[in-house]
């Protein structure tokens, strides 16, 4: 998968935000905790949509479903200034019900609809198995517990996720023993195939 500059930067920032609410100082998961804390916050937040949009995206932590995972694929090839409108994106994906208001509440700003392509885009980057320490792996499972705790996680989800985190961490240390790999590649070209055939659709250049 091709990421832009942009999106690269952004994974970091998020995945360190993400970790810097994950524990408090006696190590327990506090996530789901801090998070909701962060929602109630999202008037006086929403104010650095731009400058530091990671540290509002964390308030939809979870809060996507992708009918449409290629669409995210071709989304994390574009800058910022550059991103499909929401109003394409969002017929991709489903809105949890308890995000339903923030997102009201977030398009209700002069740069709403571009955060909200970016937000979706960027929580579907950080779901991808691409986090290669274990610490960060098991940082990942303990928030998926949380978040379901919290009402805010697709069990489903959750599950997939943690599931593709193992397979790809054994298919990058092992590449000759798994005889799935040709499959996944397909599967891969699947995805690239119907997020390019969806870009195309919206007026974009199909970036093969």
């Amino acid at each position: 998968m091709t990421i832009s500059p942009f999106f690269r930067n952004l994974r970091t920032a998020y995945q360190a935000e993400i970790d810097d609410l994950a524990f408090d100082s006696d190590g327990r998961n506090v996530l789901a905790q801090r998070l909701k804390q962060r929602r109630k916050e999202l008037s006086f937040l929403i104010s650095m949509l731009e400058l530091s949009p990671e540290m509002v995206a964390v308030v939809l932590h979870k809060a996507f479903t992708y009918k449409l995972p290629g669409a995210m694929e071709h989304v994390l090839r574009h800058e910022a200034d550059d991103l499909p409108e929401w109003d394409s994106v969002a017929d991709t994906v489903v809105i949890a019900p308890w995000a339903e208001e923030l997102v009201v509440q977030i398009l209700q700003q002069p740069q709403g609809a571009w955060f909200m392509t970016l937000a979706a885009a960027l929580e579907y980057l950080y779901g991808r198995p691409q986090r290669q320490s274990g610490a960060a792996h098991d940082t990942h499972q303990d928030d998926a517990h949380d978040g379901n705790e919290d009402g805010s996680h697709n069990d489903t989800d959750a599950s997939d996720n943690s599931d593709d985190t193992e397979n790809h961490s054994g298919r990058r240390n092992n590449p000759s023993d798994d005889p799935n790999d040709e499959d996944d590649s397909d599967d891969v070209r699947s995805l690239e195939d119907s997020g390019a055939d969806w870009m195309a659709e919206q007026g974009f250049d199909r970036k093969d």
